[in-house]
């Protein structure tokens, strides 16, 4: 099945649960935070796609001028294309791994604008560069921010409680779940080393340890947005809510097709696991 085209992934907006909503596409997910004192955007999409986005900012009761922080999970063009322009109508400050700066800022090509038939147009300068354990506070969120390498040097993944009334959830996402940036033939290309191969696996191990109600995919086929939001509209069940299960299911089987991955192809690296 062809990759559909940023504009051919419009989805509705919806509210998953308590102050957290989604606002992307099918091809990149978008969601928001309303922390009582302005809104957290966790992953920007694609600059051709921002127009989706805006239009569900609005179609949520919200407006642009809202958006306090544009947080990104990697500098990958599906999820950073859209972070200046949105910045720039927002007012917004941009956060993102210091490690991928190079990416963002258009220093270094690895943004995988060419492989995804794009052109990255909008470099900027990231106004925050997170490091490992930062905790970026507004209103009445906190987000955890951890160093999770591999799919990118700078990858990052957050952790944060929504609420609704009474009840509070944490919430987890993995920045960088795909392998693409990790095979062999993008490494040999662009001379990156192999060794973000273990690095992912580390950080797999990493997040295994972290408890989540509700798993977010910064794609929408990592946690099934699409399936969720069906079942809900037509049943009023809401299958974001785990008990942690689907994100250990999730991690373990990443964990273990890398591990394969390796075996098949660098065994010498399973030393060093």
């Amino acid at each position: 099945m062809a990759m559909k085209l940023p504009w051919e992934g419009a989805l509705p907006p919806f509210r998953i649960f308590g102050n957290l909503y989604f606002a992307g596409t099918e091809p990149a997910s978008t969601h928001l935070i309303d922390t009582g004192d302005g809104l957290i955007v966790l992953d920007a999409g694609y600059q051709q796609s921002l127009y989706l986005v805006i239009d569900s900012v609005y179609k949520l009761g919200f407006r642009p001028e809202d958006i306090r922080i544009i947080l990104l999970s990697h500098g990958h063009y599906d999820h950073l294309g859209a972070a200046a322009a949105l910045a720039k109508l927002s007012g917004a400050r941009i956060y993102l791994g210091a490690q991928d700066a190079p990416l963002a800022d258009g220093s270094v090509d690895l943004t995988w604008a060419k492989e995804l038939g794009q052109t990255y147009r909008e470099c900027f300068v990231p106004d925050v560069l997170l490091h490992d354990g930062d905790r970026i506070c507004l209103g009445n969120t906190e987000i955890l921010c951890l160093s999770t390498p591999g799919h990118t040097a700078g990858t990052f993944s957050f952790f944060f409680d929504v609420t609704d009334g009474e009840r509070k959830l944490r919430c987890g996402m993995f920045g960088g779940a795909g392998f693409n940036s990790m095979e062999l033939p993008f490494l040999d290309a662009y001379g990156l080393s192999y060794d973000c191969r273990t690095d992912y696996v580390r950080s797999l191990r990493r997040l295994k340890k972290e408890y989540v109600d509700i798993f977010l995919g910064n794609h929408a086929g990592n946690n099934d947005t699409v399936g969720k939001y069906l079942h809900m509209r037509e049943t009023g069940e809401n299958l974001f809510l785990d008990t942690n299960e689907e994100w250990q299911r999730f991690l373990t089987k990443l964990e273990n097709k890398m591990l394969n991955k390796i075996a098949q192809e660098t065994p010498q690296q399973l030393a060093e696991l």
